[in-house]
């Protein structure tokens, strides 16, 4: 999950920036995103958009 919301913040949209105001930030946050998507296979699994949306609901559940 954090992953794609960091995808989302950072390259599908402007959203980071109106988030993040200090830009000294963004680096750690890059970063940190570069080390998950190093770490985690799942992501490039041809059932990701599913596994996402398991992971969602679980979330929501969990609120």
């Amino acid at each position: 999950m954090l992953s794609e919301w960091f995808y989302q913040v950072m390259f599908q949209s402007d959203e980071l920036e109106g988030i993040v105001h200090d830009r000294a930030v963004w680096s750690p946050i890059c970063a940190i995103s570069g080390a998950l998507d190093k770490t985690l296979s799942e992501i490039f699994m041809p059932d990701y958009g599913p596994r996402l949306e398991a992971a969602k609901e679980r979330l929501h559940a969990d609120l």
